[in-house]
């Protein structure tokens, strides 16, 4: 790990998000893996955050209300910021946390709605949001795959403890992200003494695709986030599936969680397949099509045309803000398996 860095200085910038917006319901995800990057505390969210090449600490302050939301974001920096960079990574909380999409419909109709009514009720607002950058996603997905959570915890904090950064800021300590630069300077040996098996050879691969190296004619990387998101959904999920270690079965993560294309529900993955048996059908397991053809009969047309996802979403964060809040035993022991 490098050496710790101090972000003495604080910029302050107020959003408005679209309403309806549930604060916690968006900065916070209890169904996410829990990283050494990111603090929550009722109304606020402190994380780092790596952009434009530097690193960052984020605080955002809930300052509104469901109905009349604002948001304090206020970012900690190493030096002073001009404007112009103040207005960049402002624009790009509001893409990671979908501040400004218009869901007043969607909750309309889901209020309405038999079974997602409860959930909507508790969470009118609600987004999809994360925190982390597209490359970031793919190593918290890669170090998940085929492991329990407690091996997947120990491989992220061997991976902060030796490419990560130290961030001091707000009163608190947290981990910054490293670069895929980072990575790709690392050998597979290397890696693999992190206890990352199989997993060190798919992160040198993606970190490959993230680089400024000459891959392309003006020297950009073969991935940018920014582009990637302007892309019409059949082009984005061709451009994602070019990214090793990402298939069919994996895409629809990427397109839901990272780009917010709510329709993104066409693969269950076993895990998920218990917990929607139960949310959908209150049954232990259900077939995998089953549950899929369920979701589009009841949010794949009318009002929540374009959004089942989205509506799967709720129910599936409103289970998991239950189970942070008080025990359900199915679902705890399904996480420690």
């Amino acid at each position: 790990m490098t050496a710790e860095l101090r972000l003495p200085y604080e910029t302050e910038v107020m959003l408005y998000p679209c309403p309806p917006f549930h604060f916690d319901g968006t900065v916070y995800k209890p169904s996410y893996f829990p990283g050494p990057d990111l603090v929550y505390e009722t109304g606020h969210v402190w994380h780092s955050l790596r952009f434009e090449d530097q690193l960052f600490g984020v605080r955002m302050d809930n300052m509104g209300s469901i109905d009349a939301p604002a948001v304090r974001l206020v970012i900690f920096s190493e030096k002073p910021l001009d404007p112009g960079r103040v207005e960049r990574i402002s624009g790009e909380m509001a893409v990671r946390y979908d501040l400004f999409s218009d869901l007043r419909s969607f909750y309309d109709a889901a209020l309405q709605d038999d079974l997602l009514a409860p959930a909507a009720e508790r969470w009118r607002g609600m987004r999809p949001s994360s925190y982390s950058s597209l490359y970031e996603y793919l190593v918290i997905a890669t170090v998940l795959q085929n492991a329990t959570i407690r091996r997947s915890i120990q491989m992220m904090n061997n991976l902060f403890e030796r490419f990560g950064t130290p961030l001091r800021f707000d009163g608190r300590v947290l981990a910054g992200f490293w670069s895929p630069e980072d990575i790709q300077a690392a050998s597979e040996d290397e890696l693999r003494q992190l206890k990352l098996g199989y997993r060190a050879k798919t992160l040198k691969r993606q970190a490959e695709s993230f680089v400024r190296d000459g891959s392309s004619a003006e020297g950009k990387p073969i991935l940018d986030e920014q582009y990637l998101r302007s892309l019409e959904t059949p082009d984005l999920k061709r451009a994602l599936l070019t990214i090793y270690g990402i298939g069919q079965a994996s895409v629809w993560y990427l397109l839901f969680g990272q780009f917010r294309r709510y329709d993104a529900f066409d693969y269950i993955s076993p895990w998920e397949q218990k917990i929607f048996s139960r949310l959908l059908f209150d049954q232990e397991l259900v077939e995998a099509q089953v549950i899929l053809k369920e979701v589009e009969r009841r949010w794949g047309s009318g009002p929540f045309a374009g959004k089942k996802m989205l509506a799967a979403h709720i129910l599936f964060e409103d289970l998991f803000w239950q189970w942070r809040n008080q025990q359900v035993p199915w679902l705890d022991e399904l996480i420690r398996r």
